[in-house]
């Protein structure tokens, strides 16, 4: 007996009536429709993105930008000579993102399109490492940073540098100024402030830190660069905060990295890398490629990879432009405000962050205050019911006694939003205390979500790029 895929009800096809393949490399083939349907109702499983406000990833792009994805589906960005105008979009966002920096002179410096700020971030401090070698840096090179997100770690471990993490010590939650000096030396590299914390959404004071490194240079000659991680508030501050100074504008900031799918509102896959100036990246690390008869430099740890997401960047750039980002990124701020305040209003929390956009990114963390009968593990979980993702997790080391909940928020977040938050934020709370878990949750139970780089806790967050 034949069976159609045009006459026949899609459930009663071949391949409905068994489990889908999973421990092993199939045998037979399937109808397209059944492949399909098999794979979107095992996804109906998985959360709702915009509902989850641990990731900082964007979650809503409009119809255009899924247009230009689509077309773009099979550009491949490395190949400069097929596909040159895709090669074009890529390093005008380069100039672009470098005049937005402050960067001397954006046209003639070096960027480049990554697969997301991870990349990004090791590509500058390869560059600083590079640098370091050709000033006549010997032994085991070091680099200076607070708590940090694991893409630092990796890039220790997989480059043989040391990490010199800086600890929260008394009410600090940030790396402050003041502790820099004491852990920098004649093999440090680089120092790397984090312009949007990735536990609290806070941004560290990179103006500060390049005062305290002009202070070690004149008192033990050591002129030690500033790599800035600005993952997510590279493409927030520019627009909110324009006074803040943090970026190329500081002569000691050598390189920034910056996620484009995070507040740069590009689709997932795409980081930016770029530096002050073209000899900040040196020669060493970039490699030639033929195009169009010359030849283009390309310096990135992958090789083959999507062109859409860097097409897509350029699209974004140029239908909102200054005045656009400005208010997009304006509103967002103005959600993730209202959710503080409503946050206060509830009085059992303490604001860490509270969505200034002078003090942090869009994202609002928060701490139990007293003892209300259950824990923000507890509240998470049950947040989890109504659909919403929301991280709760300790802090870093010497303060990992403490737990907070941070809501990160994103293009496509409204206060409407914001308030429905608050709403089901309320009634958990009033349910956990008529009823409360017999025993509160721990950070494992509640899904393990933390950042902290200690081995031994499992299910660390990457959500870096």
């Amino acid at each position: 007996m034949s069976h159609s895929a045009d006459s026949d009800d899609l459930y009663a096809l071949p391949g409905m009536n068994r489990v889908a393949p999973r421990h092993g490399f199939p045998q037979h083939e399937l109808f397209s429709e059944v492949a399909y349907e098999i794979v979107h109702d095992e996804l109906l499983l998985d959360g709702v993105s915009r509902m989850n406000l641990a990731t900082f990833c964007t979650t809503w792009v409009d119809d255009k930008a899924r247009r230009l994805m689509a077309e773009s589906l099979d550009k491949n960005i490395v190949d400069k000579d097929e596909y040159p105008q895709t090669a074009e979009l890529e390093r005008r966002c380069v100039r672009m993102i470098a005049d937005l920096w402050h960067a001397p002179d954006p046209a003639a410096t070096r960027g480049t399109s990554t697969t997301g700020s991870s990349e990004a971030a090791m590509l500058g401090g390869l560059a600083a490492k590079f640098r370091w070698r050709q000033r006549g840096g010997t032994g085991t090179p070091n680099f200076v940073c607070g708590s940090v997100q694991v893409c630092w770690e990796k890039f220790a471990r997989y480059f043989d540098v040391e990490i010199r993490q800086i600890p929260l010590r008394g009410d600090r939650l940030t790396m402050h100024p003041d502790d820099v000096a004491a852990y920098c030396d004649e093999r440090t590299i680089m120092v790397v402030p984090t312009f949007g914390q990735t536990f609290t959404g806070l941004f560290e004071d990179v103006a500060g830190i390049s005062k305290a490194l002009d202070q070690v240079q004149a008192e033990r000659g050591l002129d030690i660069p500033i790599h800035v991680d600005a993952a997510s508030g590279g493409f927030l501050a520019p627009f909110t905060a324009p006074e803040l100074v943090w970026d190329f504008r500081l002569p000691r900031v050598k390189s920034i990295n910056a996620s484009g799918h995070k507040t740069g509102l590009a689709p997932l896959g795409v980081g930016w890398a770029i530096w002050r100036e073209a000899t900040d990246l040196p020669d060493e690390l970039v490699f030639e490629v033929d195009y169009l008869g010359g030849s283009i430099g390309t310096f990135n740890l992958n090789f083959s990879r999507p062109g859409g997401q860097a097409i897509t960047q350029y699209y974004e750039f140029i239908r909102l432009g200054r005045t656009g980002y400005t208010r997009v990124q304006s509103s967002i701020y103005r959600a993730a405000e209202h959710l503080a305040a409503g946050l206060r209003e509830l009085g059992a929390f303490e604001l860490i962050h509270d969505g200034d956009p002078h003090r942090g990114i869009t994202a609002v963390a928060w701490q139990l205050t007293g003892d209300p009968g259950f824990n923000l593990y507890d509240l998470s979980d049950r947040l989890r019911s109504r659909g919403w993702l929301i991280a709760a997790y300790p802090l870093p080391a010497d303060r990992s006694d403490e737990t907070i909940m941070r809501a990160v928020f994103r293009h496509g977040y409204t206060v409407d939003m914001a308030d429905l938050l608050l709403a089901d934020i309320d009634r958990c709370m009033k349910q956990l205390a008529r009823h409360p878990f017999s025993t509160s949750l721990t950070r494992q139970e509640a899904g393990g979500f933390t950042h902290s780089a200690t081995a031994a806790v499992p299910n660390r967050t990457e959500d870096k790029d």
